[in-house]
């Protein structure tokens, strides 16, 4: 099994940085100082996604999912290796939400719209329909379960035009009729976006996506035969 994981080198194609619509990592590496010495989480991973695809990353815990997204964001800088951003990449959705506790969700709406010029009456329209916090959308962040704060995620990600969006671990949440909501809203409205998607489940990543990256001690290979991949990650 250990021959999927060789290095994948990046193809060799030249491309003109303006026009090329794709996110594509080349060779990323990524390592970490810890106290038993130098730690290679990530060791020369590349693919590509381009407008309307859908890949799956799968990996056990610790595999390097989380960080790869994190990258993918700018979150974090890879050690060595490239990352082209050549779509409008939303920020990483996970369960914790990732925004600042004192803040309110009207409060975080608002720095929201600001940073990304849009419109503010319509966002929070947008936002307060999507999430139903009613009126805990003025209460602090810091107050809200993670389910709340994943819905607000979710609800301002989707009020912004993303072409590509980055979910890490996350797919739904709340109840079924939210559940349904969130799959409406995401996976059918918004079938012509970009997705990277770092999730557990095999039937979610052989119904919805496009492509799977598996990771495996640092190393990754893509497949574009779902079934093969999730094959290949339930015997990691």
């Amino acid at each position: 099994m250990v021959s999927w994981f060789a290095r994948q080198e990046p193809s060799a194609i030249a491309t003109d940085p303006v026009l090329d619509r794709t996110v594509r990592a080349e060779n990323v590496v990524k390592e970490f100082h810890t106290e038993h010495g130098r730690r290679r989480v990530l060791d020369g991973i590349s693919f590509s996604v381009g407008v309307g695809e859908r890949m799956a990353i799968l990996g056990r815990n610790g595999a390097g999912k989380s960080t790869l997204i994190s990258i993918l964001a700018g979150v974090e800088r890879p050690t060595f290796g490239h990352v082209h951003r050549g779509l409008n990449m939303s920020w990483p959705l996970a369960l914790g939400g990732g925004f600042e506790g004192q803040m309110t969700g009207y409060d975080t709406c608002r720095f929201i719209t600001t940073l990304y010029g849009a419109p503010l009456k319509e966002t929070v329209e947008y936002v307060a329909d999507f999430t139903e916090l009613g009126a805990q959308l003025f209460t602090q962040v810091r107050f809200y379960s993670d389910g709340m704060r994943a819905r607000l995620a979710f609800a301002l990600s989707l009020a912004i035009d993303f072409e590509c969006y980055l979910i890490d671990e996350v797919i739904l949440v709340g109840d079924r009729r939210f559940q349904q909501r969130c799959h409406d809203e995401l996976l059918v409205k918004r079938s012509d976006r970009a997705m990277l998607m770092a999730i557990h489940s095999m039937d979610f990543a052989k119904e919805f996506c496009s492509s799977a990256l598996v990771l495996k001690q640092g190393r990754g290979r893509v497949f574009y035969d779902l079934d093969l991949a999730c094959s290949i990650y339930a015997s990691l």
